[in-house]
């Protein structure tokens, strides 16, 4: 009994070793206890503190550039990604309304121009809506592209492009409506630019979030490390080892 006593206390000593591999100015402190004892025919043994997976910042961003808020839940830190997930969901919803608004617009403003310049709307193109809101009549229009030799732009009115407007006041309603349409649709690029920006400023959250993650990780693991061992082989063991590390 003694003797064991004895070993177990020649055994407890303490190494302050530099670490290879640590960053410039910090030490490891470990504290190794080696308790000696004969137990023939045992396996190795090792255990070692779980560790938490580390989160890969590329990864993160890449899941915010597809759907922002994303990378965050990934990263563990949608406590600020959520608000990207909303400004997302709340840009669509917007470009949604500007694009119904605007098709209301122009669908208005062509039934008008159907039930106010007799216009056959059957296969026509964006820029002959744009013409016929700027001259009273087909007749009118055909002389000014004769007059600028744009031969290509006079219309037909034998192939059903013909028009002729009640009255000035309706034209310029019609155009109005027709503008009104055109700066609806003109909004779209805006609310497409916020969501590209809202896509890109979320995966440079998620990074941030990623790092901070793994940031949080590598100083809990420096705190304190515990880990131990049978020394020796399975045929011929001879002690556990216990080790306690502490990083500063």
């Amino acid at each position: 009994m003694q003797r064991v006593c004895w070993a177990f206390i020649a055994g407890l000593f303490l190494v302050i070793p530099l670490v290879a591999g640590e960053p410039e100015g910090l030490t490891r402190y470990e504290a190794r206890l080696d308790l000696l004892s004969a137990v023939p025919h045992v396996p190795i043994l090792q255990e070692q503190m779980p560790v938490a997976p580390k989160k890969s910042v590329g990864l993160a961003a890449f899941y915010s550039l597809l759907l922002p808020g994303m990378g965050e839940l990934y990263a563990e830190g949608f406590s600020s990604g959520k608000y990207f997930l909303i400004a997302e969901g709340a840009l669509w919803l917007g470009y949604a309304a500007v694009e119904i608004h605007g098709n209301d617009l122009r669908d208005g403003a062509r039934s008008y121009a159907v039930a106010h310049a007799g216009v056959d709307g059957t296969g026509k193109d964006d820029d002959f809506y744009v013409d016929i809101g700027n001259f009273m009549t087909l007749e009118e229009y055909n002389e000014k592209r004769l007059r600028d030799r744009e031969l290509e732009r006079v219309y037909d009115p034998a192939a059903g492009y013909s028009w002729r407007w009640d009255a000035d006041a309706s034209r310029m309603t019609y155009k109005d409506q027709r503008i009104a349409s055109e700066n609806m649709y003109n909004n779209r690029k805006f609310i497409g630019i916020a969501i590209l920006v809202n896509h890109v400023v979320s995966a440079i959250n998620a990074a941030r979030c990623a790092i901070a993650h793994n940031r949080a990780q590598d100083d809990a693991l420096g705190a304190l490390q515990l880990s131990s061992r049978v020394m020796g082989d399975a045929t011929g063991a001879h002690g556990v080892a216990v080790t306690i590390a502490h990083s500063f």
